[in-house]
């Protein structure tokens, strides 16, 4: 009960600071409605289309992947803003598992990547795609699990920083590559085998991936998705489970 109340807390507090800032949530929905529809609109002159699936329609997944990418690693950042003004202190040394922290701040950033995906995922009968109830429900589950996968990511990141400069280096060193190396600009088959080695090592290449299954479930060629659905799932839940064993650890040798 103790443990469920924590996380209660955790979670409410994210989402009450979430709501007080109002730019938070706007930056974080005008960046991939840029890089869709000025970015996708004139890369779709260069890029041919494969099948029945335009390049604006093939980056859709790998845009809703973008926003959780950045809302969940953004949600990260309040872990060392806490650690600056004390709260980290005050979290730790209360009667809690360091598990139940993580899980907290892991469950709020889901929450909070969920609903900004949800508000670019509303723009799909703008770009021609057309989904069913079940395939929405689908794609709210994915980007569900893959916003925890990617927030327990970066909480593993943060616990080993203690000042957001430190930080958002590091951020600006691994975000982007995350983004650019995970199928959402371009399918993974086409890359050079080395870059494919680091897409398969990308817990977001599977999230995008499986978004691509559910959107273009019958979609050959080039740009159909490029693992199966089930792999794709099973890596993301793997993936947070052990991002959330070692952030749990990493909390515990700092407490």
């Amino acid at each position: 009960m103790i443990e469920t109340n924590a996380i209660y807390v955790i979670v409410a507090r994210e989402f009450k600071k979430f709501i007080r800032e109002k730019s938070r949530l706007f930056s974080t929905i005008a960046r991939p409605l840029l890089w869709l529809f000025l970015v996708g609109a004139g890369m779709s002159r260069l890029v041919p289309s494969g099948g029945g699936v335009s390049y604006i329609q093939f980056i859709f997944p790998g845009i809703l992947g973008m926003t959780i990418l950045f809302s969940s690693i953004f949600s990260s950042i309040s872990i060392i803003w806490d650690k600056e003004f004390g709260f980290m202190k005050e979290i730790l040394v209360a009667p809690v598992s360091r598990f139940s922290i993580v899980i907290g701040k892991a469950v709020s950033g889901m929450i909070l990547s969920t609903i900004q995906a949800a508000i670019i995922l509303a723009l799909f009968p703008f770009l021609g795609l057309k989904l069913g109830v079940f395939q929405i429900a689908e794609i709210m589950m994915v980007c569900a699990i893959l916003s925890f996968a990617i927030a327990a990511f970066g909480i593993l990141l943060a616990t080993f920083y203690d000042s957001y400069e430190s930080f958002s280096v590091i951020m600006n060193f691994i975000v982007m590559p995350m983004f650019f190396l995970s199928g959402a600009m371009y399918p993974v088959k086409l890359l050079p085998d080395i870059l494919k080695l680091f897409t398969k090592i990308n817990p977001l290449t599977y999230g995008i991936d499986a978004l691509k299954n559910i959107i273009f479930p019958f979609e050959k060629g080039n740009m159909s998705p490029d693992f199966p659905l089930y792999l794709d799932v099973l890596v993301i839940v793997i993936a947070s489970f052990v991002f959330v064993l070692i952030a749990g650890k990493a909390f515990e040798r700092k407490g």
